[in-house]
């Protein structure tokens, strides 16, 4: 395979039973196939710790804005997102294969991210209920002074119709 940032050959590198595609004496980056890189992205999976210094050479420049295409699948383009919910590392992945490509020091600062899973769980909740709060607040308020002036107007006019035709002691009614 050829790296997608430098061109370089990417040379095979066997970290227990885990098998990925480095980038040796060019770039320094890693190509993780599908679902391998979740077997080393925590600073207590061992295995992880040899692919932290791969060799290469300081003088090789890579361009970041440069669109990047899948070493495996060949001329299927990249995305480029975040990877965790703090948004500290962006990678490249392949909508096609799934396959990740790591810049080199990307594998490092996603280790340094989060300890565990279980905190990488809670932060992406905690996130997420950032969200929900901001996107749902508005509608939230909107919907709280809709339902005051329902009760002021069925407050008002509770006089024309005896309780029974309109709930009202109840939890919840107009008034």
């Amino acid at each position: 395979m050829i790296c997608p940032a430098c061109g370089n050959e990417l040379t095979q590198i066997t970290v227990g039973d885990l098998e990925v595609d480095a980038c040796k004496g060019g770039c320094g980056g890693i190509w993780f196939d599908w679902f391998e890189l979740s077997k080393v992205d925590e600073p207590n999976e061992a295995a992880g710790e040899t692919l932290l210094e791969i060799e290469r050479d300081e003088n090789c420049r890579v361009d970041m804005e440069t669109k990047r295409h899948c070493p495996k699948c060949g001329d299927m383009p990249m995305m480029r997102h975040f990877f965790g919910v703090k948004r500290m590392v962006a990678v490249d992945e392949c909508p096609q294969c799934a396959g990740f490509w790591l810049d080199a020091g990307e594998l490092k600062q996603i280790r340094e991210t989060y300890i565990s899973e279980e905190e990488a769980r809670a932060a992406a909740a905690k996130e997420f209920g950032k969200i929900i709060e901001q996107e749902f607040g508005d509608i939230r308020e909107v919907s709280e002074a809709k339902r005051q002036k329902a009760r002021k107007f069925a407050h008002a006019f509770r006089f024309l119709c005896p309780s029974y035709y309109i709930p009202g002691k109840q939890e919840g009614a107009a008034y």
